[in-house]
This record gives structure tokens, C-alpha cells and sequence, in this order.
């Protein structure tokens, strides 16, 4: 059953993913605001199959939570080097675009920088699906092994020494009265 709802559900995800994409492409990407509409689509698109999973595997019967590892050592490194690209393919100057681009040269990159924007729109999928991939779901807590049950200790019996008598005490009680009785009776 479980794998049948995770295939049903990329299923869906994919359906969900190929029309973003498809409307992507009706937004004219010349403008500065039409590049960022159009590419920040085509993210969702990416995050839209990352999510898939993350729903489908929802049968585990955990809530959704943020995976901070994957998070910080995936996704962020992620964005800042796709999205270098993507910024550095902006259609009109700007402040960003100027700053990306003579940094890129400043530190030799300028070509692979040029060469990779032919594929901002990989790059931008690929922003959004490892962003997804950043959540999780956990599965139910499983209660861990019982820690074992505490057997209270035997009775001890001993004669007391004055009358004769035999007394049944716990230990803790007999520790207590030998700490109470004074040295010279011990």
C-alpha cells in the first residue's frame, strides 16, 4: 500500500511540476520581473517533485519537520552557487547582477559563470527540489525498551540483642538504625 501511494502521489507531483513549467513558459522573461517570475515557477516545480516525496511517505505517520543538516549543509551551499548563475543571467543590469558579475571575474569564474547560464533553468529546478529535500518526515515515536523493574530488596532477619527477639527489617531500615545506634553498642 505505501508503495502505491508514493507512486500515485509522484504521479500527481509530476502532473503538478509539468504545468508550472508549462505556465513558465506563457511569462515573458525579458523584463527583470518576468526572469524572476519565470525562474522562481520553475523552482516550484522542483520543490513540487521534492514534496512529492516528503507526502508520500506520510504513510510513516510522522508530521513533516526540517532536516537542519540538509538544510544548511545542502541547500544553502545549493543557493548561493545555482543562484549565482541565476543572478548573473538577470536580462537587465543592475546592482546584483553587476556586483555577481565582476566578482565572478575578480575571482576567475567569469566563463563558467556565462557557460552555466544557458541551464538557469536546470539550475533554479534544482534550487527548489533540494530545498524539498530539506524536509522529512519522521515516523511514529516507538516507545524504547522498558528499563527493568527495581525488585525491592530482600528482608533481612536478625536477633536483637537486649531481648532475644528475632526481627524481620528491610535494609534501608537496619542501615539507618546501625548509623542511630551509638559506637560502643555496635
Amino acid at each position: 500500500m505505501h508503495d502505491l501511494t508514493r507512486g500515485v502521489v509522484t504521479l500527481l507531483g509530476v502532473g503538478v511540476a509539468g504545468f508550472l513549467i508549462w505556465i513558465a513558459t506563457q511569462i515573458n522573461d525579458s523584463s527583470t520581473g518576468g526572469y524572476w517570475a519565470v525562474y522562481g515557477i520553475v523552482a516550484a516545480a522542483g520543490l513540487t517533485m521534492a514534496l512529492t516525496q516528503l507526502l508520500g511517505g506520510w504513510t510513516k505517520g510522522g508530521m513533516p519537520r526540517l532536516s537542519a543538516n540538509v538544510f544548511l549543509l545542502a541547500f544553502i551551499p545549493t543557493l548561493i552557487a545555482a543562484g549565482w548563475v541565476v543572478v548573473a543571467h538577470q536580462p537587465h543590469p543592475n546592482w546584483f547582477r553587476n556586483h555577481v558579475l565582476n566578482w565572478s571575474d575578480d575571482i576567475g569564474i567569469l566563463g563558467l559563470v556565462r557557460d552555466l547560464t544557458e541551464y538557469v533553468a536546470v539550475l533554479s529546478f534544482g534550487i527548489g527540489l533540494v530545498f524539498g529535500y530539506s524536509f522529512d518526515t519522521s515516523g511514529p515515536k516507538v516507545a524504547g525498551p522498558a528499563e527493568p523493574r527495581r525488585e525491592p530488596a530482600p528482608a533481612r532477619t536478625r536477633r536483637d540483642s537486649t531481648d532475644g527477639t528475632t526481627m524481620t527489617r528491610d535494609d534501608g531500615a537496619a542501615a539507618r538504625d546501625r548509623k542511630a545506634e551509638p559506637a560502643e553498642r555496635r
